[in-house]
């Protein structure tokens, strides 16, 4: 009988480590540990998350783990509000801003980065990636921007009404955004071949000088470009999972991501005080959250960059960053009705120039559907200056 894998062993022993935890206070050598069996279900659900993604193929591959992700944002940042006597005003909005800089600039440029370095040009599809960033740049600005303009509540902040129109729009675009990824038009967030970007200029050219299309493809004239989308899954690769394994990676899944939310509630004091201890602004904990939610999007994302599939890449990291937003403010306007205090949504100025920046760089990025090393590294800067800002604003 064949021994079972870690991806099986470490999630079971997560969450049994979790029982005991929550309901003590553990030591430094123990929180040590819990802090390998978070990571290690990390690890796990991106594995997981994977097989489920590789059954079902694309989009829905990158959306399962996208919804995935935030409903560990959501479970950790509700359990936060609730059991901590800190003021957690801001923990929202800045773990949900945190959330959408490193999608849109740590986990988008380090997938350009890669894929441009092994592959020559990240090439994906900007149909389907201008429309997701589009709904991003919607969300971001409506749910964290607009708070800090409104009149009628002093401060950063939304009325109830205000609350729950902005938690009934954020369902609706997120709602019409996925409907459009997976029904209306799935081929254009499927991997793209950067052998199918043929110049049409050119193209027409040749054909009326009598060379084919492929030949007019092999010239490198400028131009617009056209483009198929492929579904790489059925080009000859290993064959998905049997149903079976598939339904056991999803409950596996589900309990790596119990154990990391659980665990992740249980290292959140020691976070906190190390963040104090350091003497950092508050907003560096939900930077942490985020940073600690998003690493099997991440660790995902740079796997499929590295396998030529940047389209999936900007799928799982514009995916995530529009559920951080349109799933989350929803669930913490619901929360909100049996929640104590004050819910700051609203970003300061920095935070605002921050996040319209990286739209600027994102849409310029995008419009052309490939990208060099240069788009990596100009997003991967961004994400480093929102880091450092964040410690020294």
């Amino acid at each position: 009988m064949p021994r079972p894998s870690w991806t099986t062993v470490v999630p079971l022993l997560a969450a049994i480590a979790l029982a005991p935890a929550w309901f003590t206070h553990p030591g430094n050598v123990v929180l040590s540990g819990l802090a390998v069996l978070l990571v290690g279900a990390v690890l796990a659900a991106v594995h997981h998350a994977e097989v489920v993604a590789h059954r079902v193929g694309e989009p829905y591959g990158s959306l399962v783990l996208a919804v995935a992700v935030t409903i560990i944002e959501v479970a950790l940042i509700v359990t936060l509000m609730v059991t901590t006597d800190k003021d957690t005003a801001g923990l929202a909005r800045d773990t949900v801003f945190a959330a959408v800089m490193i999608t849109v600039n740590g986990i988008v440029g380090i997938s350009l980065l890669i894929g441009a370095l092994k592959h020559h040009l990240a090439v994906f599809n900007p149909e389907g990636t201008g429309a997701a960033l589009a709904t991003v740049v919607a969300l971001a600005v409506l749910c964290l921007v607009v708070p800090s303009v409104t009149t009628s509540e002093p401060g950063p902040e939304f009325t109830g009404v205000q609350l729950a129109f902005a938690a009934v729009a954020s369902l609706t675009l997120y709602g019409m955004f996925v409907f459009t990824q997976t029904i209306r038009h799935r081929d254009f967030f499927l991997p793209v071949a950067a052998e199918q970007y043929v110049p049409v200029v050119a193209r027409d050219a040749d054909t009326a000088a009598g060379r084919s299309p492929e030949a007019a493809g092999a010239t490198g004239s400028s131009g617009s470009f056209e483009h198929e989308p492929v579904d790489l899954d059925e080009d000859g690769h290993a064959d998905p999972p049997t149903n079976r394994a598939a339904l056991a990676s999803l409950g596996l899944l589900v309990v790596s991501l119990v154990a990391v939310v659980g665990l992740a509630k249980v290292e959140s004091p020691a976070i906190e005080a190390g963040v104090a201890a350091l003497g950092y602004p508050a907003a560096v904990v939900g930077v942490a959250i985020a940073l600690l939610v998003l690493a099997p999007e991440t660790i995902a994302a740079v796997r499929a960059a590295s396998r030529n599939r940047v389209q999936v890449s900007l799928n799982l990291a514009l995916g995530s960053a529009m559920a951080s937003i349109g799933l989350t403010i929803p669930a913490i306007a619901v929360a909100s009705i049996w929640l104590d205090g004050p819910l700051e949504l609203g970003l300061n100025q920095l935070q605002t120039v921050l996040l319209l920046l990286t739209a600027a760089v994102a849409i310029l990025t995008v419009v052309p559907g490939r990208a060099k090393t240069l788009q990596g590294g100009v997003h991967l800067v961004l994400f480093v200056s929102f880091l450092f800002l964040t410690i020294a604003p």
